[in-house]
């Protein structure tokens, strides 16, 4: 069955909306390292067949190849995965939503220090706009709900994903949106083993509870989130244009604060509102002209 890239778009976005809420959803039944160790390894086990079939194992372990798939598996889910899903048992799913919005800043450094691009005034505006809803969210936590240790982490970390988006647009054309959904799990689940017990020195140990809790947790993040959203949003950002692409996807923490307040996580507040318009208002300015640029230079 084919799928158009706008049909898995809002698909992907639709499962992005319920990522933060689903890793709340799991606080005090199962660690966030055992939860990624599921996570990855579930889509790995699917994936068997289709790598035995379409005799891929060798382009998984292809030299060539094997520092940016890793790379993606680190960057684009491991170690931010870890980091969002422990920064979630200290802040609310509204919260880390909004400030992954920061990886726009992070954006605008990477590619003026490794591509030697320098940002417009209009650019710098809109970073204004996404730093200050970063600042109105880091004050209501601060100030009313005590939550700064989870937003610090989320804001620390969302550069990561950064990586990953370039590690990914430098993988060859000629590999399917499957191999890629299922190369970045594989990484991922072999960086896991390794950031579990590393973990354990900060006294986040290994811990699972069967519950409905974690049953829902496991079956989201390793069925859903890895292998169906994944996959979908590799077909979006490799069949349509990507700046098209994000500009639907930054819309997602609008929904999730509405949800997360719907679902008793979050409470409606107007410092967190205003953090809501400023970063989604700053990331799609900032968005909307890296998309007429990349036109300008088509036109070139």
């Amino acid at each position: 069955m084919k799928i158009s890239p706008l049909t898995a778009l809002w698909l992907s976005l639709a499962i992005t909306v319920f990522y933060p809420i689903v890793g709340k959803l799991k606080t005090g039944h199962i660690s966030p390292t055992v939860l990624m160790l599921f996570a990855t390894g579930i889509p790995v086990l699917c994936y068997i067949p289709y790598l035995t079939k379409h005799k891929m194992w060798k382009i998984l372990f292809d030299k060539k190849l094997i520092l940016h798939l890793a790379g993606l598996g680190f960057f684009s889910s491991a170690f931010p995965f870890l980091c969002i899903m422990i920064a979630l048992n200290y802040t609310t799913p509204a919260n880390a939503s909004i400030l992954n919005q920061t990886e726009v800043l992070y954006s605008l450094l990477l590619t003026y220090i490794f591509l030697g691009e320098r940002p417009t005034a209009k650019q710098l505006f809109g970073t204004f706009f996404v730093l200050l809803g970063v600042i109105f969210i880091l004050l209501e936590a601060n100030k009313f709900n005590f939550q700064m240790k989870g937003d610090l982490l989320i804001v620390c970390t969302s550069w990561m994903f950064q990586v990953g988006h370039i590690l990914a647009k430098k993988l060859p054309p000629e590999l399917t949106e499957h191999f890629i959904t299922v190369a970045r799990a594989f990484y991922a689940f072999i960086f896991s083993i390794p950031l579990t017990y590393l973990l354990i020195f900060f006294d986040i140990q290994p811990t699972i509870t069967l519950c409905w809790q974690t049953v829902v947790s496991v079956l989201f993040m390793g069925i859903g989130f890895y292998i169906y959203g994944n996959y979908l949003w590799y077909i979006a950002i490799r069949r349509m244009d990507l700046s098209k692409a994000t500009t639907l996807i930054l819309t997602y923490p609008v929904f999730t604060y509405i949800l997360s307040a719907l679902f008793g996580y979050d409470k409606i507040t107007i410092l967190k509102t205003l953090g809501v318009i400023f970063a989604l208002g700053g990331a799609y300015m900032v968005n909307n002209i890296i998309k007429k640029n990349t036109k300008s230079e088509v036109a070139k």
